[in-house]
């Protein structure tokens, strides 16, 4: 499926390019588990730890109705061309770029994230847990009100080669109701596996469930820090030397627990600036995927 971006819309050709490509997976993001094999065990999304004890302050944005939560908005399917694949790439010759946000252990760096997005005018998805949504829910609220996507990241971000298929989808729905009651909008059909772990069995039942499983084509790393061995420029020059059209870039919205670092966050304005010198522009995934 080779998408064709337009004046901000979607014109799907009708060739299908095949996805390639994939980066070193953070400490939550390893390779790819195979079918026959299983990741080994990892930390959650961020790197383990506290959250920061002097998070930035939360943006003021109306809370929702009390009440039960939502029945999320059922899936509509995902298209042929998506289906059985841990999108690695847009599929797409236009130069355009996807950012994304992984949230999972600390929100240390949300709000200056969003700050940068809102003064760039760009665009990105973040893909949360549902524990991440019920730990910082204002987090999750400010994200949707600033206008971004927020997917699916799972619920308590285990490995899902480790579990059955019923249990991948109860942990689905878990997260899909955690999110969905702070946003007002479902996560479906944007999805990202924890630790970047699946099978083909995994991608299956994801698919069934509505989702379109979501990778990467480069890992800022941003998430290693100064303790190990980074500095926003690498993390900057990382993804920089990726650029390719329909690139999807990794990053995080937590601190490393070690040094209190969030070089995503300080590497996204020249990460834009850079990308933007180059002739790319940002796009939606959630325009990608439905």
């Amino acid at each position: 499926m080779n998408i064709r971006f337009r004046r901000g819309s979607l014109v799907v050709a009708a060739s299908i390019l095949v996805v390639t490509a994939c980066g070193s997976g953070p400490p939550d993001e390893p390779p790819e588990a195979t079918a026959t094999s299983s990741p080994t065990s990892e930390p959650a999304t961020t790197p383990p730890g506290p959250p920061s004890p002097t998070p930035g302050p939360s943006a003021t944005v109306p809370v929702p109705p009390s009440g039960p939560e939502p029945t999320p908005v059922p899936p509509a399917g995902v298209p042929a061309a998506l289906r059985g694949i841990d999108l690695e790439r847009i599929p797409t010759e236009e130069k355009v770029v996807a950012l994304t946000f992984d949230g999972g252990a600390s929100d240390t760096a949300v709000s200056r994230i969003l700050a940068t997005l809102a003064r760039y005018a760009v665009p990105a998805t973040f893909f949360v847990t549902g524990d991440f949504a019920r730990t910082y829910p204002d987090r999750v609220r400010a994200v949707a009100a600033a206008g971004h996507a927020v997917g699916n990241h799972s619920n308590t971000h285990p490995s899902y080669p480790d579990l059955t298929d019923e249990q991948i989808r109860a942990d689905l729905a878990a997260a899909e109701n955690a999110i969905t009651a702070l946003t007002g909008r479902p996560a479906v059909p944007l999805f990202r596996f924890p630790f970047g772990a699946r099978t083909d069995a995994d991608i299956r039942v994801v698919n069934g469930a509505g989702y379109v499983p979501v990778r990467w084509t480069v890992d800022s790393l941003g998430w290693k820090g100064t303790s190990g061995g980074l500095d926003a420029a690498a993390v900057t020059e990382r993804v920089l030397a990726a650029a390719a059209p329909g690139q999807i870039v990794l990053m995080h919205v937590g601190a490393n627990p070690d040094d209190g670092t969030t070089l995503d966050a300080d590497a996204l304005p020249a990460i834009i600036d850079g990308l933007r010198t180059r002739g790319y522009g940002f796009v939606d995934l959630a325009d990608v995927v439905r």
